[in-house]
């Protein structure tokens, strides 16, 4: 398959457009379990990719509003590069959405559809997810506060975290748009301090006076202060590490999940990623 039989066409992909606001993203961003948004510039003879905002930047970046500051340089490709290729980039870099730009911006291939090829046997693979699953879990307690637990993805550099009971099992899974779905934006202001020294000061020019304190505005992300089970999936997807890279594919898009935990009985084995189950098209 080429990237052309895969991707989102460009008509079918929601953007945002410059000049835009952090807002725009964010709205949109929790309405879809997308982890990045287009940004394009329209011309009466095109439309210009210029960027991707992604939600990530957008809590690291609380205080920027302006679209053109928060997005990424990320790869790009075209629609006639193998399918294969892409993924392999992807994992590499991983890049979760890779623009389809050949001149002008023509869709999107995501990760997800890459796994929708797999899942309908489009895209080939006899291999099974235990060859492609990481043992190594980030794990949270299900009593944590929200808040917290947001803090440990951002370390950890994952997704997601499998949530914890007081017995050490698995009760859940906690993921990053899960969270961004009850974030909102709220205002603020942070004081400044004094200006100018107080004209006693030994290092004041003469006839400059403090004129008191100034504040600025601020944005700040707000997440709510319940604990981590009141918020995380319960109803959770597992496989073994027999099951074939396409059966965890179905079951992926059936779900709409991006990783699944992988388990040996009733206990908690290892976390399959969508993205990990693209190393299967070219090894």
């Amino acid at each position: 398959m080429n990237v052309a039989d895969a991707m989102t066409p460009r008509e079918e992909v929601v953007t945002v457009e410059l000049p835009g606001t952090r807002t725009d993203v964010l709205e949109y961003l929790q309405e879809q379990s997308f982890s990045s948004v287009p940004v394009v510039k329209s011309t009466d003879e095109e439309t210009e990719y210029r960027g991707l905002v992604s939600r990530d930047a957008l809590i690291e970046q609380p205080d920027e509003d302006q679209l053109v500051m928060l997005m990424d340089d990320v790869p790009t490709t075209t629609a006639e590069t193998s399918l294969e290729d892409v993924a392999r980039e992807m994992v590499e870099t991983g890049a979760r959405r890779v623009p389809v730009v050949d001149g002008e911006f023509e869709g999107i291939l995501t990760v997800t559809d890459v796994i929708h090829a797999i899942a309908t046997g489009d895209q080939e693979t006899d291999d099974v997810v235990g060859s492609y699953a990481s043992e190594n879990v980030n794990t949270t307690y299900e009593g944590a506060p929200l808040a917290v637990a947001e803090r440990e993805l951002y370390y950890a550099n994952v997704p997601y975290t499998v949530a914890l009971d007081e017995d050490g099992s698995m009760s859940g899974v906690l993921t990053e748009v899960d969270i961004i779905d009850v974030a909102r934006i709220v205002e603020g202001e942070e004081e400044t301090g004094n200006n100018f020294p107080d004209q006693d000061a030994d290092y004041s020019w003469e006839g400059i006076k403090g004129v008191g304190s100034r504040y600025l505005p601020t944005r700040d992300i707000e997440i709510p202060n319940g604990p981590v089970e009141d918020f995380m999936t319960d109803d959770v997807v597992t496989v073994t590490a027999n099951r074939s890279v396409q059966e965890a594919a179905q079951e992926m898009i059936s779900n709409d999940v991006e990783q699944i935990p992988m388990v040996t009985g009733e206990q908690l084995a290892g976390i399959v990623c969508d993205i990990d189950l693209l190393e299967a098209l070219y090894e």
